[in-house]
């Protein structure tokens, strides 16, 4: 059974039998709120056009040293031999599921890396008028790529994020030999990818 972590947790990534997890695929999903009727409606009527899209910092002593350690749907894979990879982008978080993946081969990754932040953010999310109080079952999951078992799940919502137009979900980090996995769940008001990215150059 999956480990259901609350914000601030850490817990190592090993598997179900005790050996270490090297390949993962990180799963991300949201839903926007339901539209209401008469008034509400015309309010919010923006949020069918909600694009909330996931990215993940590959980082050198814990901070990131170049743009191309950026992955997001405009830079799908990481230089390192394929160690990350985003599966590609989803423009509406409808449906059940993960919205967003992003498969990591811990294996592949170069030594000097040691930390992989993943976070999301709202596109256009200033134009749109749109922040993550809009949001709704947001999560982060790890999953053995090998086995298809989910280790561990972090959920989200509940938390205030009104205001908010950016995430920090959660980080991947080596300690030592192992690697870990710690609940963030913090918000930010920066409004694009390239303003969040600043706050760990």
């Amino acid at each position: 059974m999956a480990i259901s972590l609350q914000k601030g947790q850490k817990v190592s990534l090993t598997k179900s039998d005790g050996r270490k997890l090297t390949k993962m695929m990180v799963g991300l999903g949201w839903d926007p709120v339901e539209e209401e009727g008469g008034f509400f409606k015309k309010l919010f009527s923006g949020r069918k056009n909600f694009d909330c899209d996931a990215s993940v910092f590959v980082c050198k002593g814990g901070k990131i040293a170049s743009v191309d350690d950026i992955i997001y749907f405009g830079n799908l894979e990481h230089k390192s031999t394929g160690a990350v990879k985003h599966m590609g982008d989803n423009l509406t978080g409808e449906g059940e599921g993960d919205d967003e993946q992003i498969y990591v081969d811990l294996n592949k990754l170069p030594a000097d890396y040691d930390k992989l932040i993943f976070v999301v953010n709202i596109y256009k999310a200033v134009d749109r008028k749109q922040t993550f109080g809009m949001v709704k079952n947001a999560f982060i999951r790890i999953v053995d790529e090998e086995t298809g078992e989910e280790l561990c799940r972090y959920n989200l919502s509940g938390g205030d994020y009104d205001g908010m137009l950016a995430m920090v979900v959660g980080e991947v980090y080596r300690r030592g030999s192992e690697w870990k996995f710690n609940a963030i769940g913090n918000g930010t008001k920066d409004p694009g990818l390239q303003e969040l990215s600043r706050r760990f150059a």
